[in-house]
């Protein structure tokens, strides 16, 4: 290391057209400016591609939830089976039997 120079662009005071090899990449800007259009389409065409994206998302969604309901697995509300309506003999046999629930029609259970 005597301190020349080892690269033409290394020289004070001259300059070389010769490329030299840097870390960064190559950022350089157009010569011309980009045109609103240009712009404008190339906004356009990455919207169109979040646009499909986001269908394909909601079309598994949909089909994920409706066979969640076929399954009865979405956890939805649950509603209890109306108890028949008996006439006053027919409970009045079935109570004696010991199959009635008399208070089964205010929540309270005897049975349970």
């Amino acid at each position: 290391m005597d301190g020349t120079p080892t690269s033409p662009a290394d020289t004070p005071g001259k300059e070389t057209n010769t490329p030299v090899a840097t870390d960064t990449p190559n950022t350089e800007t157009p010569k011309e400016p980009i045109s609103l259009y240009d712009k404008t389409e190339a906004i356009v065409t990455r919207q169109e591609a979040a646009n499909k994206k986001a269908e394909e998302i909601l079309d598994r969604q949909e089909t994920l939830h409706a066979n969640q309901r076929l399954a009865g697995t979405t956890g939805g509300k649950v509603v209890p089976k109306e108890p028949e309506k008996l006439s006053d003999e027919e409970y009045a046999d079935k109570f004696m039997k010991g199959e009635a629930d008399p208070l089964g029609e205010d929540g309270i259970s005897l049975n349970s």
